[in-house]
């Protein structure tokens, strides 16, 4: 489920046959009620994990509409957008489509999508907040959550137990005194934590954890908020672990993360959820060491409260070119109603509201991946975002001040102004 971002820079070109469709003005309800036909563009993830859940949700909007044909395309993430832009820029747009949460800003800033009723869709007013913040853009909501994945973190309970560590840790300072230990015991050239230093993911969370931010809103105007003291507060510390505990290449992003960690080269990451049994699989694992040793724990942080972490997740959304946009609006909540959430759970996934979240934290094998993901942030939903992720400026930043090259003062003033002349721009 390694996704690669994909910001929505390259739809300028489709976008002028859009803007002549005008303002949709809360579209979703109204438009198509009595459409014949729906066609609806998911990724591989449910062709291929949860068919059934698709099924399902088609009969229901059979059941209720006799006669209407559901037609189901599928595309993998690396190719999805390109052929999303393409057709957007016709009269044959889709009727609904899964977008990757972080790549709906775009499409909504240049009006893509048709505004919906949160009040057709179950559980709209307990959608997690980073989630609810990925689809909702100028006081209205594009899209619908569909289902998330969190960060955790996770150790090798053999190598932190062989250093006199017996069990996780559940405040911060006890995760840097058993994390010295092992640093200690290993030797410099060992990552007691191997975090690697563009993953402005988690650095981000200790930004969001020291009450700053990337970006604050004021008056309908974006500015950088990196050099606040918050958030020098929290770039600081994330300085602190990238010089004590990793020993790694300074200069690489999290894309490797799980395989390092399989060669047995670190003892704890902190990571979307998946990686850490992903490093312990027979193919990844290469030190022999990792099965059954591997455990995953909610990740405290420097504040007392648990460290905040990035939602990442898929959304569902339908074009504002569709002529069944009632009928769009009817699948995804069959889709994305209880019935269907408790099957994505079933698979693995975490659901996308409070409600369901909170029966995952009584079970011990979703306590932590859910207790982790109730503290959690989003980007700035910021016309310019996607410009400010394109030119990788906090990666920039990080490495700067994970490399020594800069100070932390100086990256994130230089941070600030990278992002200040992007963030307004549509």
């Amino acid at each position: 489920m390694k996704r690669k971002l994909i910001a929505a820079i390259g739809i300028a070109g489709m976008m002028v046959s859009i803007a002549a469709c005008g303002d949709d003005s809360g579209s979703g309800d109204s438009k198509g009620t009595d459409a014949k036909e729906l066609t609806v563009w998911l990724t591989v993830d449910a062709q291929n994990n949860w068919p059934e859940l698709v099924k399902a949700a088609d009969a229901a909007v059979q059941k209720a509409h006799p006669g209407v044909k559901i037609n189901h395309e599928y595309y993998g993430w690396p190719d999805k957008n390109a052929k999303l832009d393409a057709v957007l820029a016709t009269d044959k747009a889709p009727d609904v489509v899964e977008m990757g949460n972080t790549e709906m800003l775009g499409y909504m800033v240049k009006g893509a999508f048709a505004s919906l009723d949160t009040s057709k869709f179950d559980n709209s007013s307990a959608w997690l907040d980073g989630l609810k913040a990925s689809v909702t853009y100028d006081g209205k909501t594009y899209g619908v959550p569909y289902y998330a994945g969190g960060r955790v973190a996770n150790w090798r309970k053999d190598l932190f137990a062989s250093a006199g560590v017996k069990s996780t840790p559940k405040t911060y300072a006890e995760l840097t005194a058993a994390l010295d230990k092992v640093q200690k015991k290993e030797g410099d050239k060992f990552s007691a934590w191997y975090q690697p230093t563009r993953d402005w993911y988690a650095a981000m969370s200790f930004v969001y954890d020291a009450g700053g931010s990337i970006a604050k809103e004021d008056g309908g105007q974006w500015k950088a908020d990196l050099s606040s003291p918050e958030s020098l507060k929290g770039l600081n510390e994330f300085k602190s672990v990238v010089d004590k505990y990793m020993h790694g290449d300074k200069t690489k992003d999290e894309s490797d993360r799980y395989i390092v960690y399989g060669q047995g080269k670190s003892g704890m990451i902190f990571a979307p959820a998946w990686e850490g049994a992903t490093a312990a699989a027979k193919e990844n694992d290469k030190t022999g060491k990792l099965a059954n040793n591997v455990e995953n724990f909610v990740m405290p942080g420097p504040s007392g409260k648990n460290l905040p972490v990035f939602l990442g997740g898929s959304d569902l959304a339908v074009p504002v070119k569709s002529d069944a946009q009632a009928l769009a609006a009817e699948w995804i909540n069959a889709f994305t109603g209880p019935s269907g959430q408790k099957g994505l759970i079933a698979k693995g996934n975490l659901p996308n509201n409070k409600t369901d979240l909170a029966t995952l934290k009584n079970d011990p094998a979703t306590a932590v991946p859910a207790t982790a993901a109730e503290s959690n942030w989003f980007v700035p939903m910021a016309p310019g975002w996607g410009q400010v992720e394109k030119a990788q400026v906090l990666q920039t930043m990080l490495q700067s001040i994970g490399t020594g090259k800069k100070t932390v003062e100086a990256a994130a003033k230089d941070a600030d102004a990278a992002i200040d002349k992007v963030i307004n721009n549509k």
